[in-house]
Parts: C-alpha cells; sequence; structure tokens
C-alpha cells in the first residue's frame, strides 16, 4: 500500500476504529440502539480528534441496509456510497467557504423533501463557527423542529463562537485529546501493518509532536516514513518534521542557565545553517522550557510533559533554574513569538530573545524570592513582614524626598509680602507630592496657578548612554505592554512619550507634546505607571517626565556642566511671564507655528 494513501487507508471506518473518544462511542451506540437518536448534534473539540469521521460514522449507522445498527456493516450499498460520498442524501458541507444566509436558506428549502436513496438525511457541517450571523438566524428554525425524517452534526474546533440559541438546539458532545499511550499504540499498529521499521523513540516524539490529534500523527508518520524510505529512527524523525534534537535544546538551555551569550549565539547560528524556521524554533524552545517547569512542578505528570523532549532528560535541566525564572522565560518567549510575526527580520529577533534570557539577573527575579532571604538573614522575620517593611520604607523615602523638595520651593515661591511665602511653605510641608503637582493658591485670593516641578537633570545627563541605563531602557516595550494591559487609557497617553535616561531609580521619559505629558503626571495615572515600572524593574521605580525640547537645550548645553544640568528643582507657576493658552491652541501652535498667514482672493 502507498504510503502517500496512509491516513485516507487508516481513517477509521465503525466507531470501534476511533481512538481515544470511548465516552462518545458508547453514547452514540446506546442511542442507536434504543432508538433515541437526536435531531442534532454538535461535535466540538481540538483538530485531529475525529469529529467529521464521527459524523460519516454516524450517517452510515442510521443508513446501513442492515441497520440501523450501533455499527455499520461497510458493505452494503448504502455504506460503501456513504463512504465515497455518492449519496445525495448525505450532505457534507464546509461552513468556512460556504458561510453565507443564502446557502443555508438552500438547506432549509430542501429539508422538507424527504430522502429518495437512503432512510434519513444527514446534513454534516464542517467548521460551522464560521458562518455569518444572518446565516445562523436562517438556521435556528430548522435546528429546533426539523421533520422526522432530517438530523444535523454541527462540527467545530472553537464553539465558544457559536450563539448560545444554536448550542441550546444540539446535544454536544466534546472530544478530548487522544492521550500519549493511545497515539503510540495505534502508530505501532500502523507501523506493523504498513511493514515500517520505526523505533519507539520515534513514535514517541511523533505522539507528542501531533499535540494529541491523531491525524496529524498518521500524516506524521506517512510523512516521515516516506522520507526514510520505510526505516524510521528517532533523528530521522527530527530530521524529516524540521524540529530540533532533545541535546541542542539542552545545550541552549544550559547557556542561558550559565548566561554564556558566545554559546548562544553558535547554537543559533548552528540551527539557521541547518535550514531551521526562527520562529519554529523559538516556538520549539518555549515548549522545552514548558516541559522543564512542569518537571518541577508536578514530575510525576509524565503524559503531560515532555512535548518536545524526553520527560525523563528533563529532570537533571530542570533543576538548574528558579522556578520564577522559568516562568519569566515561557512569559518572555510567548511575547516574542508574538511579535515574531511582524518582524522583517526574525532571526535577530530570535537572538535579541535569547540575549534578554540571559541578561536576566537575580534583580529581575519577582520581590517576594529577594525578600524570602532577606526575611531569613535576619533571624525569625516572616518574608511577607520583611516585604512589608521594605515597601513602607521605601515609600516614606520617597514621601521625605518629595517633602523635602517641595518645602525647599514653596520656600521661594512666595509673594514680595510673605504672607505668600507662609502659605506656601504650608502647603510644601502638608500636602507633599499632591501639593506640588496639583498648584497652589496666589496670595491675593486669585485663581490659582498650576505648579510644575522643574527637574535637576544633572543625575539624568550624567547617566546618559551608560549600561545600567541602556538596560533600563531596554525594558520600557515590556513596561508598556503592561500598562497597555492594565489601563489602556493610560497607555495611549504614555506612548507618547520615550524614556531618554534612567538615574536614581527613576525613568526619565521626554514627551513630544505638553497635553499628554499633563495627563501622564496626573496622581492616578502616575500611579498605575509607577506601581507597573516597579514590578517590570524588580524595585520601586519612579517616574519623571519633561518634553523633549527642554531635555534637547539641557543636552546641547553641555551635559553635566550646563546651565539647565545645574538648577535645584524648583515650582515653577506654569505660564508665568506669558498668558495661558488653551490645550487645543497649544496643539494648533505646535502643529502649523506661530506666523499668521492672511490668504486674499484677487
Amino acid at each position: 500500500m502507498a504510503h502517500m494513501a496512509l491516513y485516507r487507508a487508516w481513517r477509521p471506518q465503525t466507531f470501534q476504529d476511533m481512538v481515544g473518544q470511548q465516552h462518545i462511542v458508547q453514547t452514540l451506540q446506546n442511542a442507536i440502539r434504543e432508538d433515541r437518536l437526536s435531531h442534532a448534534y454538535l461535535f466540538s473539540g481540538p483538530r485531529g480528534t475525529g469529529k467529521t469521521t464521527a459524523a460519516k460514522i454516524l450517517a452510515k449507522a442510521v443508513n446501513c441496509e442492515r441497520g440501523p445498527a450501533p455499527e455499520p456493516c461497510n458493505e452494503c450499498d448504502a455504506c460503501r456510497r456513504i463512504t465515497s460520498g455518492a449519496v445525495m442524501d448525505v450532505v457534507e458541507i464546509d461552513a468556512a467557504s460556504n458561510r453565507g444566509v443564502e446557502e443555508i436558506r438552500d438547506i432549509r428549502d430542501k429539508v422538507m423533501y424527504a430522502p429518495t436513496e437512503v432512510r434519513r438525511k444527514v446534513y454534516i457541517i464542517d467548521e460551522v463557527h464560521m458562518l455569518t450571523t444572518e446565516a445562523f438566524n436562517a438556521l435556528l428554525k430548522t435546528l429546533e423542529e426539523p421533520p422526522a425524517h432530517v438530523m444535523f452534526v454541527l462540527a467545530t474546533t472553537e464553539p465558544h463562537r457559536l450563539p448560545p440559541t444554536i448550542i441550546s438546539r444540539c446535544q454536544r458532545f466534546e472530544f478530548r485529546r487522544v492521550s500519549l499511550a493511545e497515539q503510540t499504540a495505534r502508530l505501532r499498529e500502523i507501523s506493523g501493518e504498513e511493514q515500517i521499521e520505526i523505533e519507539e523513540d520515534a513514535l514517541a516524539y511523533i505522539a507528542r509532536l501531533s499535540d494529541g490529534g491523531m491525524r496529524d500523527a498518521v500524516s506524521l508518520l506517512d510523512q516521515i516514513s516516506s522520507f526514510t524510505g520505510g526505516r524510521v529512527s528517532l533523528s530521522d524523525a527530527v530530521e524529516a518534521t524540521g524540529g530540533l534534537p532533545a541535546e541542542q535544546f539542552a545545550r541552549l538551555a544550559a547557556a542561558v542557565r550559565d548566561g554564556d551569550a558566545g554559546a548562544v549565539l553558535r547554537e543559533v547560528d548552528e540551527m539557521m545553517r541547518a535550514g531551521k524556521s526562527a520562529d519554529k524554533c523559538l516556538e520549539q524552545l518555549m515548549h522545552y522550557f514548558r516541559d522543564l517547569l512542569l518537571a518541577q512542578l508536578a514530575p510525576e505528570a509524565a503524559d503531560s510533559s515532555g512535548r518536545v523532549a524526553d520527560p525523563s532528560a528533563l529532570a537533571e535541566m530542570a533543576g538548574g533554574f528558579r522556578r520564577e525564572r522559568l516562568f519569566a522565560i515561557v512569559d518572555l518567549l510567548n511575547r516574542y513569538q508574538t511579535e515574531m510575526k511582524y518582524a522583517a527580520h526574525p532571526q535577530t529577533m530570535f537572538e535579541i530573545a535569547l540575549l534578554k534570557l540571559i541578561s536576566a539577573s537575580d534583580t529581575d527575579a519577582p520581590p517576594d524570592a529577594g525578600q524570602t532571604r532577606a526575611g531569613a538573614a535576619e533571624g525569625g522575620a516572616s518574608g511577607a513582614d520583611v516585604q512589608r517593611l521594605q515597601q513602607q520604607v521605601a515609600a516614606l523615602e520617597r514621601r521625605l524626598g518629595e517633602l523635602a523638595r517641595g518645602g525647599a520651593a514653596a520656600s521661594g515661591a512666595g509673594s514680595p509680602g510673605g504672607s505668600g511665602s507662609a502659605a506656601g511653605g504650608s502647603a510644601g510641608g502638608r500636602g507633599g507630592p499632591s501639593s506640588a503637582r496639583g498648584g497652589a493658591a496666589g496670595s491675593g485670593g486669585g485663581p490659582a496657578k498650576t505648579l510644575r516641578p522643574r527637574l535637576k537633570l544633572e543625575p539624568f545627563l550624567a547617566a546618559k548612554g551608560t549600561p545600567p541605563a541602556l538596560q533600563a531602557m531596554g525594558k520600557w516595550p515590556q513596561a508598556l505592554q503592561r500598562i497597555k494591559e492594565e489601563r489602556v487609557t493610560v497607555h495611549a497617553w504614555l506612548v507618547d512619550g520615550e524614556p531618554v535616561s534612567y538615574a536614581d531609580e527613576t525613568v526619565l521619559v521626554a514627551f513630544r507634546n505638553s497635553i499628554h505629558r499633563e495627563t501622564t503626571e496626573k496622581p492616578a495615572n502616575r500611579q498605575v505607571i509607577e506601581g507597573v515600572l516597579s514590578a517590570v524593574y524588580g524595585k520601586p521605580t519612579q517616574l519623571a517626565t519633561l518634553l523633549q525640547k527642554e531635555w534637547q537645550e539641557a543636552v546641547a548645553a553641555g551635559g553635566p556642566g550646563g546651565a539647565e544640568a545645574g538648577e535645584e528643582l524648583t515650582l515653577v507657576p506654569e505660564g508665568e511671564g506669558e498668558p495661558a493658552r488653551e490645550p487645543l491652541v497649544e496643539e494648533a501652535l505646535r502643529l502649523f507655528g506661530e506666523e499668521l498667514v492672511v490668504i486674499k482672493d484677487d
């Protein structure tokens, strides 16, 4: 028998041939035996688990000339013709390409006619979730009260996309993934019948790679046996499927564990020279680290682990990683896999992802790890107590710094008569950062002016371009992504700015637009941003902002020795010395300039 027809030859023809779906098979057979068939069924589950195959077997069982019977005979004229697709009363529709309301209306019009060739009309609608809303509406009434001679079988991999009104009118069967043991046994049986010599390790590799889909497993066996000429080893299976050997995974994981950038780049270069796909390699590497994580958390769950590697070889490697770091590695690889879909240079993205894994140090670990160690060292204090105390100390230090700066600023911002000075000092002493950002009332009881802090830029100019600053700014995209997940409105304002420096556990962000900067500085928005920054950087981190033109002027003024750099942090009333402008006017001036142009018609 030709290997290229392997899947068609071994496609199940009876319920007994189906692998891993015994609960569904038993229910359907009992319904046929007791003449309690439903008018509509919904088969849902992962791809390649037998949904459409079960629908065809059901159509043969109810229309078998020797039945209805729990198993079709596959010998009568009706069974043979249904198998070949030659019976007009058994209609298989691909909803992915026939998803409109007209196709469903055609079905609705034809169901009223009695079958002409077999006992019952059976409509099998594959990928039913692809139907349009109008098509579902047209199907509803027919699905609820079809004629007695009609049966509907709906198959889908995404049942959550079906309207509840459709699901409620069907008997639903959930097809499950086939276990590794059942897949391996079935593949061994097929190999024996087809006279394919294959190693047990290769069978296990094919079963793991198919991810619970029996159809994919048989197709992979067909592909690999054709590639090797009938004698299949594990290395042949890995080569034919474009995968990576388990030893290469181990070498790459060891290089990440030891922080060896040279070894990582050599492994990547070897993969690319072997013709591997960067995105496929990253996906398999993510599954490998997932297997390492499972080997730590659930070593007894052998069936759930080892998707791309032998579970027995994972235990030793898993011992070299902390659990928190494995979580971080899987999370980072997953993020880069998403970004790689749109990358112009996938290999570069793959290399950056691995180098970023190497650059991760203990400071990138979640705060609870370091704080637990600190608690143990302090003798008797629990990790939770130490964590709470450290957070309180960090908050107090930040508050004291802001109060000190606010008090100094308020003392110099008063009116010539002195009464405003006293009021400002009181506000600065009590209000802390809220007073500094929120503004203060004037001495004459007039309208309040917004007070904006002017930064002392010397630390940021000195740190500009240093490795710690570059490493800190390299985490900015990750911070932006987390801010977007937490509050998309804050992300929309913050994305206008870009980080320009990092010093004293503070990220300096330069904005093109003053409106975006002011909105970002609002206390509620700042709290969200600084919370995410502290989580990403693994320590309390603050946000400082300025306009890009201010940063460019400071850099052009000569770096740390420039005029802007030497200024202390002061509170300057916004709009001092110039009339206040509306935000829309500010935006118009930024876009079109201040020059007035008059156009006259001749």
